[in-house]
């Protein structure tokens, strides 16, 4: 089990796989002594982490560690006071937010915004306007993935379930062909069912197209169960990076840090 100092990561820069996307095992996203705050309370202290190619790395820990202030800072919501931010080797630290997506970056916040009067289907489009022309196929294959939501491509947003609506702002994030995928707790209020379903297609999706993901999870358990990686911070700081199966395995650490 390696520290916070300890990330196995492997340097940025290695040769692009197929698509465009870096090898898998390469070190796509960096994170360097990222510090954040509001105000005077310091939210990220240090924080380094990476996110291999093809992979998908989970960061967990408990309300107030710092999670969703990692993703936001990443994906440059919040400007930090310290640190360096690198994906695929290019310094993206103070990269404006619009430019994220075309640097090949999704973030779906927590919450699963979509717009309530829309179609389901009116939604992805609004989640393509940014890329100008987009073929039909990329939406054909949104639905292909998440086929419940294919179902309801004529409903409007708000008839969606909650399950339903986190796969239509997944599929609307995958619309921008992201290297990396940024998800804030896509578990938050579904039922384990549909947990378990979602993050089944989340692991479909690394394993057959090369996706990489960062997790921000509270339910570790669910996380973990289908991350390579995990990430546990407290308090604002890594207190440990490790392979998913051994953070499931270390009984101390689950209880002190992951509560089960």
């Amino acid at each position: 089990m390696t520290d916070a100092h300890g990330s196995t990561a492997v340097s940025a820069g290695a040769a692009a796989g197929a698509g465009g996307r870096a090898a898998p095992g390469t070190a796509l996203l960096e994170v360097d002594g990222l510090t954040s705050a509001y105000g005077p309370v310091r939210a990220l202290d240090g924080v380094t982490l990476s996110a291999e190619a093809g992979r998908i790395t989970a960061v967990l820990g408990a309300n107030g560690a710092g999670k969703t202030t990692l993703l936001r800072t990443i994906s440059g919501l919040v400007r930090p006071q310290a640190g360096r931010v690198t994906l695929d080797g290019e310094d993206i630290t103070r990269a404006p937010v619009e430019a994220m997506v075309g640097k090949g970056m999704a973030h779906v916040p927590e919450g699963r915004g979509v717009i309530a009067e829309l179609t389901v289907d009116e939604n992805l489009r609004v989640g393509s306007l940014f890329r100008g022309k987009v073929e039909r196929s990329e939406f054909d294959r949104v639905y292909d993935i998440f086929p419940r939501i294919a179902e309801r491509r004529d409903n409007a947003a708000h008839t969606l379930s909650g399950g339903e609506r986190q796969m239509l702002v997944i599929g609307r994030a995958l619309l921008a062909q992201p290297r990396i995928l940024l998800l804030d707790e896509p578990s938050l209020g579904l039922a384990p069912r549909i947990v378990a379903q979602i993050f089944g297609l989340l692991r479909k999706l690394v394993d057959s197209e090369g996706l990489s993901v960062l997790l921000v999870e509270q339910n570790a358990r669910s996380a973990l169960s289908v991350a390579d990686v995990g990430v546990v911070l407290n308090l604002g700081r890594v207190v440990v990076t490790d392979q998913a199966r051994s953070l499931m395995a270390d009984e101390g650490l689950r209880h002190a840090y992951l509560g089960f």
